[in-house]
């Protein structure tokens, strides 16, 4: 499969001048539905250090997990980088199921890897990576977390949350826009199955490859991570 129909974006990829179409319908295996509520909106500590990370840099390469917006196409592309997206959760959701046990098969995790993360090394300045880490298995999210490192140049910037409820059997999944540099509008999408319980210490040791891991807990069981490459 050509990475034309991995990445969904509105804007080119790396060397190709055309414009894709925005992302099809979403697929009828989603997470536990939840009523329709308003979308939550926080300041955001690490999205403000993530955005100061690439403060006085143009042009740079932003991958986009939490699938395509406008709100985060525009955000990034008035600061004059190109953004790249791709709907994480979704794409672990097909491939898998809803249950991080269904994630054991190490053939069909490197064939995953494979379809959504064949890129060239030094491809992406900055990885959006939301809240999808939190839904994978311990070994898939380790394989994605180390390709990540494979594709990034050095210094990237990586943003990342993980629910901080230790005893949660169910985490909330949301949509992220972002709203300015310090502000995230969050849409609750449904309730997901953690792949393993988060604290720093294993969020410091699953992103050990890379040179520093920032944490901001905030007082709604958010943990906020800026890792550097």
């Amino acid at each position: 499969m050509s990475i034309t129909d991995k990445v969904r974006s509105w804007f080119e990829r790396p060397g190709d001048h055309d414009a894709f179409p925005p992302p099809g319908l979403s697929s009828p295996r989603m997470e536990r539905k939840m009523k329709p509520t308003a979308p939550e909106i926080r300041n955001s500590r690490g999205l403000e250090q993530f955005v100061a990370n690439l403060r006085d840099l143009m042009g740079l390469n932003i991958l986009d997990l939490a699938g395509a917006n406008q709100e985060n196409i525009s955000f990034l592309t008035n600061l004059g980088h190109r953004v790249y997206s791709m709907d994480l959760p979704k794409a672990i959701e097909n491939a898998f199921g809803t249950e991080p046990a269904g994630q054991a098969n190490a053939r069909a995790q490197q064939d995953f890897l494979d379809e959504h993360f064949n890129y060239l090394p030094d491809t992406f300045d900055g990885v959006l990576l939301w809240d999808s880490l939190q839904y994978m298995s311990p070994s898939l999210l380790q394989g994605t977390i180390d390709r990540i490192h494979h594709v990034t140049t050095p210094k990237a910037s990586l943003l990342a949350f993980f629910n901080a409820d230790e005893r949660a059997l169910e985490v909330p999944s949301y949509a992220f826009r972002i709203l300015d540099p310090q502000t995230v509008s969050l849409t609750l999408r449904g309730m997901r199955v953690p792949g393993q319980t988060y604290n720093n210490r294993n969020i410091e040791k699953a992103f050990g490859r890379f040179d520093s891991v920032k944490l901001f807990l905030t007082k709604d069981n958010l943990r906020e991570v800026v890792v550097r490459r």
